[in-house]
């Protein structure tokens, strides 16, 4: 899989990357923008739009191993790596597959290794319904969920990047719908642990329910990683990057120091 399949968004001084941002399933790689501009200042930051999302390419295949080759092939060496949610499972494949481009983990309450019956039911729901009549509704769909605890101002500059107007006069995500029906499939693959060594860090969103970031999971990585691992418990919702920039900064600068 060639770099160029991938939309890249790039951030900070014009220097080999530091960070790689993945993002997560429906989202694009402008969301780590006011993250990286206004608290990650001086560090050089990659945050491409996975296959299928954004302005990247949309072509099959859609799968975990497709977005980890793509990313591999951004990254010439070892690099702190930051995944949200559906790019948390992003990210461990790509230290499983390539651990010498992978310096460190941060997992924003990732989605890994999730029932594959509640992922039935998301893609179905999906399915039936994959957009909106207007603006409003989509933006109070996620004001009501997810996005409640995130600023207006930046709810409102992901709509501006990420809704478009759909042939038919409705709205929907920047994003392949075939694609992202093909990923809540691949969240119940199950879990792929990182090399002995990585420093890795799980960010848990206690307001999550049901949560994703699951208890098998974080039993795996600290049974497998021992002092390598950590997990702190964030009072938030799914969006934590965005909910708590100034915290996921600080977090991110420590790991990279």
């Amino acid at each position: 899989m060639s770099p160029e399949k991938l939309n890249v968004y790039r951030y900070g001084p014009d220097q080999p990357a530091r960070l790689l941002l993945i993002h997560g399933l429906t989202g694009h790689g402008q969301r780590w923008k006011t993250l990286a501009e206004q608290h990650l200042t001086g560090v050089a930051v990659l945050a491409p739009d996975l296959l299928g999302h954004g302005r990247s390419s949309w072509a099959a295949p859609w799968t975990l191993d497709a977005n980890v080759e793509s990313l591999a092939a951004l990254l010439d060496r070892p690099t702190l790596v930051v995944g949200h949610s559906f790019g948390g499972a992003v990210a461990l494949n790509l230290a499983a597959v390539h651990p010498d481009l992978v310096s460190g983990l941060v997992l924003l309450d990732p989605a890994v290794g999730l029932d594959g019956e509640w992922m039935r039911e998301i893609a179905d729901a999906m399915l039936a319904s994959p957009d909106y009549p207007d603006r409003a509704e989509a933006r109070a769909e996620k004001a009501n969920g997810s996005w409640g605890e995130v600023t207006p101002e930046e709810l409102d500059r992901d709509l501006d990047e990420h809704l478009v107007q759909l042939p038919g006069g409705r709205y929907g995500w920047r994003i392949s719908i075939p694609a992202m029906l093909s990923y809540w499939s691949e969240l119940a693959r199950p879990v792929v642990l990182p090399p002995n060594g990585t420093p890795t860090v799980l960010v848990r969103a206690t307001r999550t329910d049901p949560p994703y970031a699951r208890d098998g999971l974080i039993a795996a990585l600290s049974g497998h990683l021992g002092s390598d691992f950590t997990l702190l418990d964030w009072d938030c919702d799914h969006m934590v990057a965005q909910a708590k920039p100034a915290e996921t900064a600080q977090l991110i600068r420590e790991l990279l120091r």
